[in-house]
């Protein structure tokens, strides 16, 4: 241990003992809990900072300076210490590492790879937080979070390209992710996919449009991006007139037992803005993870929408393709607030009683009376414009609305999940006021959010950490998980305050020095 590091562990002695001071003093005695906590975060930082840069120096110090077997099998020789940036939650860092270099084979400092650094200064924790945050809340109020927090800088810019750059390595996560264990399924297995539109820019413009724009011009659109997911579910049987009292039964009233539905095992989500059959495709692949013998029951749900319909049916076979039910209520309502109105008294009766027929399969009697009415000038245009629309929609969807037999097996009939998915996965993030994005941009903003919302969040980054350290060094990845775990279960501040000093030195003067422990204003 050199003379520079035993100065340190000194200065950390010196400012343990402040901070132990800082809340066993008079002044403590006097102060609130929030100034103490709020204090104390500010002072752990600075001190962590500290920590973080004897860890650093002595993993230098301990490295060998002789001359380097190079990983391209080269010997290298010892150059210099050179010096590189290091981002930490704790503010930034210098690590000073030994570089060996030959002419004509090139330079390698090893210790990064001892330490598994990035090519950029930002440490693992710091981009882990900031993509958290920047996948769940616009990356400028990610930036004021980190800043509010930590006293960390990072722009809109960075936050961007590291999440692009974290999500590099989502699509191999997922193909080597096993799937989950029959024993953690359910029987029914099901699939849902739609989409949702996303506002979009365009990157190069094929001509520059006026600053001021006529009516109708818009600077960007909306590219439509497919979600879907995939998940089991155990069997419900439920009978017509049950799901009508679920949907129509004010809150207070519905039964107790709802509590107890059958909740998806294992639901995976996804979403892309490269298309339809791209998103399907990849669905093929996560399916055929979740088959086997456990698996009695085969769903698809989705909209009216006949290009999803048809790419369902043919990728799918399989799969009993549903309609969900909650598009043909909607269809339902829309005739009923055109013939009712919004606020009579009987437009809810009337919708209780076509979905009860529509449940109980009798959907073409229902759009066979629409038609007929559609015919009756005692309608208006507008009455009779949306009756025929409404006949016409359950007219084409008549293959995939036997709800009588759907109840009876215990299948969803409604796409709760990916309706949720695309408001909550995609609208509530991607259509915040003002947002437009780039179809890059917001395609590796999905990839990270769907690895969020599948509960991957620290398996894929540990993914992600092996794949760039086999790309940057070609090395095994060093196994710290009896380091870690020794780490947890024990205090690091033992060691270091009982081992004596054997070289008395002059403490270094730290970020928070005595004077800041003794004159930090009490908020008393």
């Amino acid at each position: 241990m050199t003379s520079n590091s035993q100065t340190i562990i000194q200065d950390i002695r010196q400012e343990f003992e402040m901070l132990l001071e800082f809340v066993t003093s008079d002044q403590a005695k006097q102060a609130t809990a929030d100034y103490i906590e709020r204090s104390l975060f500010k002072l752990l930082l600075a001190f962590g900072a500290k920590l973080l840069s004897l860890f650093f120096m002595m993993r230098s110090e301990a490295c060998s300076r002789e001359t380097l077997q190079g990983t391209a099998g080269c010997r290298l020789a010892y150059q210099h210490d050179t010096k590189r940036s290091y981002l930490s939650i704790f503010g930034k860092l210098g690590l000073w590492r030994p570089y060996f270099y030959q002419k004509g084979v090139g330079g390698e400092t090893p210790l990064d790879a001892e330490l598994v650094l990035g090519e950029d200064c930002y440490s693992d924790l710091v981009r882990e937080i900031s993509d958290y945050l920047g996948v769940s809340s616009a990356y400028h109020k990610s930036g004021d979070m980190l800043s509010r927090l930590l006293g960390l800088n990072l722009s809109t810019r960075v936050i961007e390209e590291t999440i692009a750059e974290d999500a590099g390595q989502v699509e191999a996560y997922y193909a080597q992710k096993p799937a989950p264990e029959p024993k953690e399924e359910a029987e029914i297995l099901v699939i849902q996919a739609d989409g949702k539109g996303v506002p979009i820019i365009y990157e190069e413009p094929t001509s520059p449009k006026p600053v001021r724009l006529g009516k109708g011009q818009k600077r960007g659109h909306k590219q439509e991006a497919m979600v879907t997911t995939v998940y089991t579910i155990a069997s419900q049987p439920r009978t017509p007139q049950q799901v009508v009292d679920s949907f129509f039964q004010p809150n207070q009233s519905k039964p107790k037992e709802t509590s107890g539905r059958a909740k998806p095992q294992n639901k995976h989500i996804w979403a892309t803005m490269a298309g339809k059959d791209v998103a399907l495709e990849r669905l093929v692949k996560q399916v055929a993870l979740r088959e086997g013998d456990h698996i009695d029951h085969r769903v698809a749900l989705c909209d009216g929408c006949e290009a999803l319909q048809t790419r369902l049916t043919n990728r799918f076979e399989p799969f009993s393709l549903i309609l969900d039910f909650i598009h043909a209520d909607q269809y339902l309502w829309a005739v009923a607030n055109s013939l009712w109105g919004e606020t009579h008294p009987q437009r809810l009766e009337w919708m209780i009683e076509h979905a009860l027929q529509i449940l109980s399969g009798k959907t073409e009697q229902v759009l066979t009376k629409f038609r007929q009415m559609a015919q009756d000038n005692q309608y208006s245009t507008a009455q009779r414009t949306q009756l025929e629309k409404t006949a016409t929609y359950f007219q084409r969807n008549l293959p995939y609305m036997d709800y009588p037999t759907y109840l009876k097996h215990g299948w969803p009939i409604a796409s709760g999940v990916i309706e949720g998915a695309c408001r909550h996965f995609v609208k509530d993030r991607c259509e915040l006021s003002g947002m437009r994005w780039t179809p890059a941009g917001v395609e590796s903003l999905l990839r990270l959010r769907a690895v969020a919302e599948n509960g991957d969040w620290d398996n894929y980054h540990a993914f992600r950490k092996r794949q760039r350290h086999r790309r940057l060094y070609n090395s095994p990845y060093p196994e710290q998980s009896l380091l870690e775990l020794q780490a947890m279960d024990s205090n690091p501040f033992d060691q270091i305050l009982s081992t004596p000093s054997t070289d008395p030195v002059e403490p270094v003067v730290s970020s928070y020095s005595s004077k800041h422990y003794h004159h930090l204003p009490l908020a008393v």
